[in-house]
């Protein structure tokens, strides 16, 4: 069976979808790889590192596609490369499934089983396959990165002959997986940190991590079954914000992560509130790419608000992009050899199967995703 790895085509996307390393794995699990010439020199690896790993290397695109019995990608596909794959065949990336109807009807249509690495549940069992949390600790990790480099003031309090100076403040809106990384890594880097999320079930994860939680009475609010943050009223917004801007008023570094799968960001931060932060303060909006959660934000921009400086790029794993390979190809190889028959030499995706119940959108022609059927009946 083969594997076909096309180069990601996305100007702004460093990340590959298959390093050499799990190349390697599923050469010996049984499985013949062929890359695009070029594939992961974005990331820091070279075409010799994948045919020493086992793979062939492929200088025709079209072919590459049309000949992979399962294609592996970081980004979705075009619509015209999905009419050039085989029919039956399996297609592993982000999709976007919520907004990329057409996208969708052409992949049923070409009877190709897509499989929508976002929608890989969030339970036990899939969490070696959730390319979704591992990229968002990276992002965490990034945002604090960016912001501390363009703040004009040390994060860490420093005691000097010359003076003490004081820590610097850091506000991370959301603790989730990328929030609690973003709290962990200023923690490390010796700010003060305090963070808020609308699900007070995530308290004790923040200040186990050594910030401090602020509570906003919001009333009823809670989590997903798949432990996502749920959706706000326009009620429990406006008590969010005006909980938030003092927080914000006292900080040097505002990170915020709020998203809400499928859906617009939500907008959290004020174009008042921006302007209520210190002279040189820094914001970094993790979801600018969906809407973003600060007005004013802009995508892979740096824009000025008043004194605060407000970061918004659209791919943060991608800033790192070896070790974000790293990880999302070890999401791929999980995914892959879990369903994997070695000794028939089959991909067998069982429909009872719960996680490919959750991430497989269409099958055997037809859209075959319960959430995604459901949007198409409800006319979304």
């Amino acid at each position: 069976m083969q594997i076909a790895v096309p180069a990601e085509t996305h100007a702004k996307e460093k990340r590959v979808p298959l390093i050499p390393d799990s190349v390697k794995k599923l050469v010996r699990a049984g499985f013949d790889v062929v890359v695009e010439r070029g594939l992961g020199v974005p990331a820091g690896f070279s075409d010799d590192d994948y045919t020493e790993a086992g793979a062939s290397v492929s200088t025709d695109r079209k072919a590459l596609v049309a000949g992979g019995d399962i294609v592996l990608r970081v980004r979705k596909p075009s619509i015209e490369e999905v009419h050039g794959m085989k029919r039956g065949a399996v297609h592993i990336s982000y999709l976007d499934p919520y907004n990329e109807p057409d996208l969708i009807d052409a992949m049923a249509k070409a009877g190709v089983t897509a499989i929508s690495m976002e929608m890989i549940p969030r339970t036990t069992r899939a969490q070696k396959m959730d390319a979704l949390s591992s990229q968002a600790n990276l992002a965490g990790y990034v945002m604090v990165l960016l912001a501390a480099n363009q703040l004009d003031r040390i994060l860490p309090m420093m005691m000097t002959p010359a003076g003490t100076l004081s820590p610097c403040r850091v506000f991370v809106i959301g603790a989730g997986v990328a929030g609690l990384q973003a709290i962990a890594t200023a923690k490390r880097l010796g700010a003060r940190v305090t963070a808020f999320d609308t699900r007070p079930v995530v308290a004790e994860q923040v200040q186990s991590l050594g910030a401090k939680f602020l509570d906003i009475d919001l009333g009823e609010t809670g989590q997903t079954k798949d432990g996502y943050a749920r959706e706000l009223t326009a009620e429990q917004l406006e008590l969010q914000r005006q909980g938030m801007k003092a927080a914000i008023a006292e900080s040097d570094i505002v990170i915020t992560t709020a998203q809400v799968f499928g859906r617009p960001a939500p907008r959290i931060v004020t174009r008042d509130m921006v302007e209520a932060m210190k002279t040189g303060g820094v914001i970094v909006d993790m979801a600018v790419e969906s809407g973003g959660n600060v007005e004013g934000s802009k995508p892979d921009e740096t824009v000025t608000i008043g004194g605060a400086t407000i970061i918004g790029i659209s791919n943060l794993p991608s800033e790192v992009p070896r070790d974000a390979s790293q990880m999302y190809s070890s999401n791929l190889f999980n995914l892959v050899t879990e369903y994997w028959d070695q000794e028939n030499k089959v991909f067998n995706l069982d429909p009872e199967d719960d996680i490919v119940k959750g991430c497989v959108i269409t099958r055997d022609g037809e859209i075959v995703n319960e959430t995604i059927k459901n949007l198409r009946a409800q006319g979304k």
